[in-house]
């Protein structure tokens, strides 16, 4: 039947409150919502932790009902109440916020109550009616927060972090493509901001794709390896206490067959209920990955600088004004916003790393801010690496023939004479051509310490960007 009543009332272990009827969330995630105002982000702003909370539950529900423990009618309506949040609906009764005391029982009790709820509507009955199908009872049956909260953080991040590959994936693509596209042009390479050795344009931007590529590789293989494994079934610390013996690996067979992911149970489910460690890998990758693009960015702004008065060997796609007082001030706002991500992801890790070690003994109670800081991280990266691709990358121009003038104009294209010079006729040049400005080629010739046609041979572009075999005079 269907209440006509605004409010209902629920109660706990401190007593009883008022609920508007039309919140399917219950008495404890109203005392949660109403204790933390911290990080302003809830939990159903994160999708990919909503779903996965609801398979943790649907798994156990499936679990229990085939052992006889959860009645046909009770599990179908918590089923379809599970399979509901699944696909999207009630994201908005997840109402706590991210940054919890408790280690997760609040987001494990706002679940358990939404579904609950929901799922006593599909049995025709009434919300908070609890004597018909409880959240503790029924949704949370066989469970504890400190084995289902972890298990659905886990599963969580495998759903969100597979956007994150795909984005890395046509990065990577995009940047093989400009190197493809800038393979004939010979410019300076530099270390320590000063001038090196030539190399192509292409090179430097196929060492962008490839670092990229090999972060890639590196999280798509580890991270399934570090998240796949999970306690549910650990129950309160690892024991499996209030667990039927038959449980947990049903548990884990339906939670592998719901989600998609070769899910298995940890090896020591004490061990797992504890430690953070795979965490800390998890967020270690993310951080590195973020750090090399920070470092790609920070040479895209370099190659562009001036445009006049500084490197300007290529051309970012303008995307704003650049000032309120300089007119035609264009500035490099896509690396530097990648470069801002980087640096708060490097933040998320840092607190995380003090957090995955502020266990103590059987659990972990800084997992709220763990799965906040991970789940913030992919998100944030997903986005710059899409923005970067989309907004950046995908527009760059070189200029050839700023890259050739600098080329040209160098003293570092003497390092390719010293196998036909001598290292001391290679300083020697060096040195007059710092002082008096004349370029390393006009030097040589005039003092015809080669021939003309053995130092073309050994300054043509394809010579000087590999390795060859020294030719004598």
């Amino acid at each position: 039947m269907t209440t006509l009543q605004s409010t209902r009332q629920e109660k706990d272990f401190l007593g009883v409150r008022n609920l508007d009827n039309t919140l399917y969330y219950g008495v404890q995630t109203l005392r949660a919502k109403e204790n933390f105002h911290l990080s302003g982000r809830r939990i159903g702003e994160y999708a990919e932790f909503v779903k996965a909370l609801a398979l943790v539950k649907h798994a156990a529900a499936n679990a229990n009902h085939r052992i006889g423990l959860l009645d046909g009618a009770k599990h179908a309506a918590i089923a379809n109440a599970c399979a509901e949040v699944i696909d999207g609906a009630l994201h908005d009764e997840f109402v706590v916020d991210m940054i919890q005391g408790g280690a997760g029982t609040s987001s494990n009790m706002n679940v358990n109550e939404v579904l609950a709820n929901r799922a006593l509507e599909h049995l025709g009955q009434e919300k908070g009616d609890y004597r018909h199908l409880h959240p503790n009872n029924d949704v949370n049956m066989s469970q504890s927060t400190n084995d289902a909260y972890p298990s659905a953080i886990r599963v969580g991040l495998l759903l969100a972090h597979l956007p994150l590959l795909e984005s890395l994936s046509h990065l990577a693509a995009t940047l093989a493509s400009k190197a493809e596209q800038f393979d004939g042009i010979l410019k300076m390479g530099r270390t320590q901001l000063q001038d090196a050795v030539p190399m192509t344009l292409g090179q430097e931007f196929r060492a962008m794709a490839d670092t990229v590529s090999a972060d890639l590789e590196q999280l798509r293989s580890l991270i399934p390896a570090a998240l796949c494994a999970v306690n549910l079934g650990g129950t309160a610390i690892g024991t499996g206490i209030n667990a039927d013996p038959r449980y947990q690996a049903i548990a884990i067979e339906e939670l592998a067959a719901l989600s998609g992911f070769p899910i298995r149970s940890a090896a020591n489910l004490i061990a797992a209920t504890s430690d953070m460690g795979d965490f800390v890998l998890l967020s270690g990758l993310i951080k590195k990955t973020a750090m090399r693009l920070s470092k790609i960015s920070n040479d895209l702004r370099l190659l562009s600088s001036g445009p006049r008065a500084g490197l300007g060997e290529i051309n970012l796609p303008p995307r704003q004004p650049g000032s309120s007082i300089m007119p035609g001030k264009v500035n490099p706002v896509i690396p530097e916003a990648m470069n801002q991500v980087a640096y708060e992801i490097a933040g998320n890790d840092a607190a995380l790393t003090l957090a995955a070690e502020a266990g103590q003994l059987q659990l972990n109670a800084m997992e709220p801010l763990i799965a906040y800081k991970l789940y913030d991280s992919i998100r944030l990266l997903d986005r710059a690496v899409r923005m970067l691709d989309r907004e950046c990358i995908e527009g760059i121009t070189a200029n050839p023939d700023q890259c050739s003038a600098l080329v040209q104009r160098s003293i570092g294209i003497v390092t390719a004479l010293n196998p036909y010079i001598g290292y001391e006729n290679a300083t020697r040049i060096a040195r007059l051509a710092q002082e008096t400005g004349r370029t390393v080629v006009e030097l040589v010739q005039s003092e015809q310490l080669i021939s003309n046609e053995l130092l073309a041979e050994i300054l043509r572009p394809e010579n000087m960007v590999a390795p060859r075999a020294v030719a004598k005079a």
